[in-house]
């Protein structure tokens, strides 16, 4: 099993910055990809930014350019750098981490970003 717990949501105004982090424990080595989710209203959740173990990083379109995905694997740690936030990234963002093997992703509870106009 694996452990996620997210930090780092709030709110911005329009323009401005967050930081979210994710920090996993229990079988961490079990885990290859780790990354972000959120899931906009009356839609499914959505890929913002993922990772690889190795590094390989992917990003929504919608991110692309103002949100940073990193990992410091040392630390177990996810970290998602969100600049130019806009309202509609205004979301509840979910850590995700899926197995070596794939079979397996884990979730954790969500933090909340707001943006306001």
């Amino acid at each position: 099993q694996v452990q996620l717990v997210e930090s780092g949501g709030g709110l911005v105004q329009a323009g401005g910055s967050l930081r979210l982090s994710c920090t996993a424990s229990g079988n961490i080595f079990s885990i290859n990809v780790m990354g972000w989710y959120r899931q906009p209203p009356g839609k499914q959740r959505e890929l913002v930014a993922a990772i690889t173990s190795g590094g390989t990083t992917d990003y929504a379109d919608s991110v692309k350019g103002r949100f940073t995905i990193s990992r410091d694997n040392a630390k177990n740690t996810v970290y998602l750098q969100m600049n130019s936030l806009k309202p509609e990234d205004t979301d509840v963002y979910y850590c995700n981490a899926v197995s070596v093997t794939g079979t397996r992703d884990y979730w954790g509870q969500g933090t909340q970003v707001t943006v306001s106009s």
